[in-house]
């Protein structure tokens, strides 16, 4: 369930949108896994794993665009804080 901490997390820190995408892409994963199961006709089944696939590949990109997101607004602050040192 680390999904869901990543989602507590996110919230905390205000990140309303990015977090509740992740929670929802990364669950549909399993719901759609689950869903193909019972499914009657290969057809069906072939279709509700796609759609995990798809999903998986949402959270993924997400996940990506997050911490892609993360380091670049931090790395001016350690520029700074870089530059603060050297000067003193």
């Amino acid at each position: 369930m680390d999904i869901i901490k990543l989602y507590k997390i996110l919230k905390e820190n205000k990140e309303y949108i990015i977090s509740k995408q992740i929670l929802r892409s990364a669950t549909s994963i399993g719901a759609n896994v689950n869903e193909s199961i019972s499914t009657q006709t290969k057809k069906d089944f072939i279709t509700k794993m796609s759609i995990a696939s798809k999903e998986a590949m949402e959270t993924n990109y997400m996940l990506t665009f997050r911490q892609t997101l993360s380091t670049r607004l931090a790395a001016p602050r350690r520029v700074g804080c870089y530059r603060c040192r050297k000067v003193s």
